[in-house]
């Protein structure tokens, strides 16, 4: 639930769900060129914007430890995943065709990662808890994510044979991502009886909580050291709002609408905040020089009219808040690749109008 490609698809129903087309660059003769024509002229931190795909909601993006692979999920009909599950492919290859499955075709799959040495991957599955997609939630209770308990955590190979099964409790398992330091696995649990962040060790064993406030605690990435962790997190305030949450997770559910990023030690010491943007902040991810992070937000957007999502990035003491992207509509999910030379993103640019969101590759320069 860093994510729920399901989440992009209700965003996309309370908006327009049309990007304007990225003007093409313009030379210094006046002269239009025909090159990088998926990057918008105030995108200076991106260069050569690729798409990767090209239908279907497509997100959550990330790289193997050689930067030579990405994990990610998609719901692509034509793929024949009705909801989401993992594929995986080589970095940089257009995907008009259905690229390497490697989660069961079962059930509904969210957060993938790759695991130290790149040949098998971790990721999170409701298929033992029956084939079909699970039920997606009511309108009723306005724009909510989906906390379903059949949500495990398993390894697999890059051929989808399932190889272990890292977490087996009867409640929410699911947000798992692997230290740079290939020795720990952050996720998000209801084994505490609220949604908080723990860790083990890279073989499942020595689990220990880190968060411990009421709240969705989500989405967590290790620092380029492997010390920190950054996070998003929804920590109501008032009676009304503490018994509003409390009352949807009872029913399997939570709000996203109102998220900042926390960072703290991976022992959950030295807990910091971030943000204070208000609206929704979520997806971080660490900058390369780990001083900085790398976010998705609406904060911009008028409260009540459309949520317009793009990224931000903020230095880890709250300062220099900057825009990195353009967008009209949607950008999230960014991830540097771990030589720092490249940014994977989902978007809805370039989807003619649809509700499509795709993956997006570009040189990063800083």
């Amino acid at each position: 639930m860093r994510n729920f490609i399901l989440s992009l698809s209700i965003i996309c129903i309370f908006i327009a769900c049309k990007s304007e087309k990225p003007t093409p660059e313009t030379t210094d003769s006046g002269e239009t060129e025909n090159t990088d024509t998926l990057r918008y002229d105030q995108e200076v931190h991106l260069k050569n914007v690729k798409q990767l795909t090209f239908g279907g909601d497509n997100a959550e993006a990330y790289w193997s430890f050689d930067d030579s692979k990405i994990v990610f999920q998609a719901k692509n009909k034509e793929w024949g995943a009705p909801c989401d599950q993992i594929y995986v492919s080589e970095v940089g290859v257009e995907m008009r065709d259905v690229p390497q499955l490697v989660s069961t075709g079962k059930g509904r799959t969210t957060c993938s990662y790759f695991l130290p040495g790149d040949s098998t991957i971790i990721y999170a599955s409701t298929h033992e808890g029956g084939d079909a997609c699970p039920p997606e939630p009511s309108r009723a209770e306005g724009y909510v994510w989906p906390v379903y308990a059949t949500f495990d955590i398993y390894t697999a190979d890059l051929e989808g044979n399932l190889l272990q099964k890292m977490t087996d409790y009867e409640g929410y398992d699911a947000e798992a991502t692997v230290s740079p330091k290939g020795d720990k696995i952050v996720f998000t649990s209801m084994r505490s009886g609220d949604l908080e962040l723990w860790t083990m060790d890279i073989d499942g064993s020595n689990k220990k909580q880190v968060t411990d406030q009421l709240g969705y605690d989500g989405g967590a990435f290790f620092s380029p050291d492997g010390k920190k962790l950054i996070f998003r997190s929804s920590r109501p305030s008032t009676d009304a709002d503490k018994k509003k949450y409390k009352d949807l997770l009872a029913k399997g559910l939570v709000m996203p609408s109102d998220m900042e990023l926390y960072v703290c030690n991976v022992d959950g010491s030295e807990l910091t905040k971030i943000t204070d943007l208000g609206q929704a902040n979520w997806a971080p991810f660490f900058h390369p020089s780990g001083e900085k992070v790398i976010f998705s937000t609406n904060h911009a957007s008028p409260q009540g009219g459309r949520p317009t999502f793009n990224l931000y990035m903020i230095n880890l003491d709250g300062t220099g808040l900057e825009k990195i992207t353009h967008d009209s509509v949607f950008d999230a999910f960014p991830m540097f690749s771990n030589d720092g030379k490249k940014l994977i993103f989902s978007s809805n640019r370039n989807n003619g109008g649809t509700r499509e969101t795709n993956l997006f590759v570009a040189d990063w320069v800083e």
